[in-house]
């Protein structure tokens, strides 16, 4: 069972008071003119608070309690519409940008995709909104190395491939994104 908690970088963190906002639980306040971890019970593990700190000063930490075996992912979160344009994890970043339902697919996805890659994930046909302008932001504002894009052979996942190379030219950054496609009975094409 997962256990997730946030760790706010006081040196960061520029008191705007934005992350106790967007904390619907309650667990963040500001304590001299700073954000604060007041109830990490109460924390939902969601990360409501991430997007909307300017400064990078929120991180989420996902530990097990008791693994069976170990995960590749190396960042968090990985949701497209929660992470932070500027998350340090971005500079020199080799980015895996997946389906969601490419994880569920292809039994192998940790070990043959994520290893050493920073994750993220969205699913373009249900998620609001595009994710253009977000992965426009990350490959502007950051280092990547590299980009691999997971997606299924269905026709809505065109959408989160074509997401990352309208992102890539808006941004001026010159990458080739490798592009893996999986069948819909979990091999690649």
């Amino acid at each position: 069972m997962p256990e997730s908690k946030i760790t706010i970088d006081v040196e960061k963190c520029s008191g705007c008071g934005l992350c106790a906002q967007a904390c619907h639980e309650g667990a963040i306040g500001m304590v001299d003119g700073k954000a604060k971890l007041l109830r990490g019970d109460f924390c939902d593990g969601l990360g409501n608070c991430l997007p909307v700190c300017p400064t990078g000063a929120i991180t989420l930490s996902t530990n097990q309690i008791s693994p069976d075996q170990n995960s590749d992912l190396i960042n968090w979160p990985i949701q497209i519409k929660l992470v932070p344009v500027n998350a340090p994890y971005f500079e020199n970043a080799d980015l895996l940008i997946a389906a969601d339902c490419a994880a569920y697919a292809y039994a192998a996805f940790h070990r043959d995709f994520m290893t050493g890659r920073i994750t993220l994930i969205g699913c373009s046909k249900l998620d609001d909104g595009n994710y253009i302008e977000k992965l426009m932001e990350i490959f502007s504002r950051n280092s990547i190395k590299s980009i691999t894009v997971v997606r299924m052979e269905v026709p809505c996942c065109g959408g989160i491939e074509y997401a990352v190379l309208e992102a890539l030219k808006n941004s001026g950054k010159v990458i080739s994104p490798l592009v893996a496609t999986i069948s819909i009975k979990g091999i690649v094409l």
